[in-house]
């Protein structure tokens, strides 16, 4: 018979009068990721981009979000509490949002950060053919960093197909395509 508090997430006391510590790591419950938010300098230029271009679908848009006599916006968005931000989502084909802000806020820095950087970042978008894409979007006027690689043999993901891209503002993103089977 299985003891049921070995296999519980439910925290518990150590020690009598010590904190409680998790008996499992990681978030109780976590069921997955639900969307990736960014901050872009123009909203319609962004939701243009894609939707029009990277083929995702715009779910909605809300906003301004603001509390000009409080300090709501600092203690939940971590923002100036004057910051006022415009909010779209956009659904990518495989269920994915990207929320996308527009700030407007005091000290606001409009810089992005390289990918080295703390906080860079880039979104890695699935396709089926990284040339095919690569050169769909060239053909739009979208800057592609180099050509399509390949990861080579002896590591992890050998065979896989990758290239970056810019977006009009400078947000990098990745084309990537898994080995075939």
């Amino acid at each position: 018979m299985t003891d049921p508090a070995a296999t519980s997430t439910t925290a518990r006391p150590t020690q009598p009068g010590e904190p409680t510590q998790p008996t499992q790591p990681g978030l109780p419950g976590l069921l997955g990721a639900h969307h990736a938010a960014y901050t872009v300098p123009d909203l319609d230029q962004a939701v243009a981009f894609f939707t029009a271009v990277i083929g995702g679908e715009e779910v909605y848009r809300a906003g301004p979000v603001e509390d000009q006599e409080g300090d709501w916006m600092a203690r939940h968005l971590g923002v100036h509490p004057r910051a006022t931000a415009e909010v779209a989502v956009v659904r990518l084909p495989d269920g994915l949002e990207l929320e996308l802000f527009e700030y407007r806020a005091p000290g606001q820095r409009r810089v992005l950060p390289a990918n080295s950087d703390w906080g860079g970042h880039h979104l890695a978008l699935r396709v089926a053919d990284v040339d095919a894409a690569a050169g769909h979007l060239r053909a739009l006027g979208v800057l592609v960093l180099g050509e399509p690689q390949t990861i080579g043999p002896g590591h992890p993901v050998a065979g896989t197909r990758w290239v970056y891209f810019l977006a009009p503002w400078g947000m990098q993103l990745e084309l990537y395509a898994p080995p075939a089977p």
